[in-house]
């Protein structure tokens, strides 16, 4: 797999129709992208788990009922179906996004 900085991921947004986020890699189930919210988030629930790897910027990740404080090099895990956001961010917040696994989430091949 190439390797990608926050900064080379970055300079690929917006993307097409201002989408913040860029996919950078496949290969099998594994989706690498990278996700720059900015001002707010309007993320829905996935169909598939996810990873989030903080590499900039602050703020607040609700996921599901629960709220939890984040920074650079966090570690954020979402089952598929699950509401999530991030909220109260600065305006550098950059996350490497992680999708794997089948569609439902590792708990519903089970």
């Amino acid at each position: 797999m190439p390797g990608f900085t926050p900064s080379e991921a970055l300079a690929k947004l917006p993307g097409p129709g201002g989408k913040r986020f860029v996919k950078l890699y496949e290969h099998g189930t594994l989706v690498v992208e990278l996700y720059a919210p900015r001002g707010k988030d309007p993320q829905q629930p996935h169909t598939r788990d996810e990873v989030y790897f903080v590499a900039t910027g602050r703020g607040t990740f609700v996921d599901g009922p629960e709220r939890y404080a984040f920074g650079p090099g966090d570690l954020l895990f979402v089952p598929a179906g699950v509401v999530h956001r991030f909220e109260g961010f600065t305006g550098d917040l950059a996350v490497w996004v992680l999708f794997y696994g089948p569609e439902g989430g590792e708990a519903s091949a089970s």
